[in-house]
């Protein structure tokens, strides 16, 4: 992996809680009905665990339930792009070991020109990973905000020739922030519109998307269900202190996260994977791997 780390899920289990606090397309083959087990894949991001080897991640991936793991392939990721060629294999081997997929790679890309997007996305390619998440963009103060969405889109649109070729789909994450290009998602609407959604689509975060969207959520989520790439899940409730409100990450189940969109969901043509974020505070070791195991249980709930 990136750093060499050869630390044991033995040991992970055992270590203090310090190392984990500070990481504190659309396919319609399915029937809209058919069983959720079926349908979707459910996978684990692997960014509170990506100092994790290969094989212990797979290990971790396996004990928590999940069907496969979204892995961070970018900078001071689980693994760094200049090693994908080297590391990427010996993941994907390790979960296959394991009858477990690597479904989605996280990553920096923005453009083909980007010194080593073109080494990531054809080692995905040759491994059959066939979606992965774009980097982020942000608004400046001092261009007009269309102006700015027209760059991006020149962008996007260059990506979506590289996919074609390698038979990738990228996905536009929606965040939420005050800068974040795709906080409103309608935005992220303007810029793919145009595109084949088997080539550009959006990894609908419906965390984010409540956070952002209040009580209109719905509306996004209905606007963007036919480009979806993939759904992320995370769960968050309004915290007052002295400075104001601010948004809490917790589990899943616990915030405002309304569960109504996963029956909604199911009711849509999407069957692609949906990916677990943990974005609160984790416990280390055995109690890390029982909150996955909590969050996992309330989304299969969530899907029955």
């Amino acid at each position: 992996m990136n750093n060499g780390c050869s630390l044991s899920r033995r040991q992970f289990i055992a270590s203090a809680a310090a190392a984990t606090a500070a990481i504190s397309v659309r396919n319609s083959t399915f029937a809209a009905d058919a069983p959720a087990q079926h349908r979707f894949k459910l996978l684990g991001f692997s960014k509170p665990f990506q100092h994790l080897n290969a094989d212990d991640t797979a290990d971790l991936a396996a004990e928590v339930g999940w069907d496969g793991i979204e892995c961070p392939v970018r900078l001071k990721g689980q693994i760094e792009p200049a090693r994908v060629e080297d590391d990427l294999p010996k993941l994907a081997e390790a979960l296959k070991r394991r009858n477990l997929e690597l479904s989605i790679l996280s990553t920096d890309i923005r453009n083909p020109s980007q010194p080593l997007t073109e080494k990531v996305l054809r080692t995905a390619s040759k491994l059959g990973v066939k979606r992965y998440r774009l980097a982020f963009w942000k608004y400046t103060a001092n261009q007009p905000i269309p102006e700015q969405l027209n760059n991006i889109r020149a962008e996007l649109r260059d990506l979506a020739a590289l996919n074609q070729e390698l038979g990738l789909s990228a996905g536009f994450q929606n965040h939420s922030g005050a800068d974040y290009v795709g906080a409103p998602v309608w935005d992220i609407y303007e810029l793919i519109q145009d595109l084949d959604p088997r080539q550009i689509g959006i990894c609908f975060d419906i965390g984010h998307a409540t956070l952002e969207g209040g009580m209109s959520w719905p509306i996004e989520a209905r606007l963007m269900e036919p480009r979806y790439t993939a759904v992320f899940v995370k769960d968050f409730y309004w915290q007052k202190s002295a400075k104001g409100w601010r948004a809490e990450w917790c589990p899943l189940g616990d915030g405002m996260v309304n569960r109504s969109f996963f029956q909604t969901l199911k009711r849509s043509s999407f069957s692609g994977p949906i990916s677990q974020h943990h974005e609160y505070l984790l416990p280390a070791g055995k109690e890390m791997i029982a909150a996955f195991k909590k969050d996992l249980q309330v989304l299969r709930e969530w899907l029955a």
